[in-house]
């Protein structure tokens, strides 16, 4: 496991956050926005993150902006089953998004070097936000989200020839059904993406098998680009 250098201050942005620098010394590095999901915080991903072993990474984890009555923090209310709240998705799809510029402008991200990565709740955010910013992207890993496709935000789902998508999901998963990670990869081959899918005998959550996969595919994506 990679033990990563938290950075003691961090930007004004839209967004409270954390920010984690590489041990190795450069002007510009990789990036990873770890987006987390319902009842979380900021910090929740850092280890699934740091576990992926990239000593070069720049690693960003954005906290949602709404209090969870149960602890943590949610990026939206549920309407129901795959369908965010609307008032509160756009609230904090329109944070988020500003979010992302803010920490390409203030921090040191190589630009043809940066990934999102979801999970839950977080990944219907990094699917919201970076697929209409794909080609400013290296690619986004969902893990056991959805695509917000019925959602009252539009979301186009086309021209995304190539781009690459990381998708794990369980399949006993009580919270997302594996249903809609399979939607997830349907809907994105159609439009044309470079999907790389995973079912794992899990439930909602990150094991030890998803770090391996994961590891794997976000090296490819972050080193192709190497400067």
């Amino acid at each position: 496991m990679i033990v990563m250098r938290r950075k003691s201050e961090t930007i004004q942005a839209s967004l409270q956050h954390l920010a984690f620098l590489p041990q190795l010394k450069g002007d510009k590095f990789a990036t990873v926005i770890a987006i987390h999901g319902r009842g979380a915080d900021e910090s929740d991903l850092v280890p699934v993150v740091s576990a992926l072993e990239l000593p070069d990474l720049l690693l960003i984890t954005p906290r949602a902006p709404f209090a969870f009555p149960f602890g943590g923090f949610v990026w939206y209310n549920i309407a129901e089953e795959s369908v965010p709240d609307p008032e509160t998705f756009q609230i904090s799809l329109g944070l988020l998004r500003k979010f992302i510029e803010e920490v390409r402008e203030g921090y040191p991200v190589e630009p043809k070097r940066m990934l999102l990565l979801g999970f839950s709740q977080g990944t219907v955010m990094a699917y919201a936000a970076g697929l209409p910013d794909h080609s400013r992207l290296r690619g986004i890993a969902a893990l056991s989200g959805y695509v917000p496709h019925r959602s009252a935000v539009p979301l186009q789902l086309r021209d995304l020839a190539g781009f690459p998508v990381f998708i794990s999901h369980g399949h006993a998963d009580p919270i997302i059904p594996v249903h809609l990670g399979r939607e997830a990869a349907q809907l994105l081959m159609k439009a044309g993406a470079d999907v790389n899918y995973h079912e794992y005998p899990m439930g909602h959550e990150v094991t030890g098998e998803v770090i391996a996969d994961l590891s794997e595919w976000t090296r490819m994506r972050l080193a192709s680009l190497a400067v």
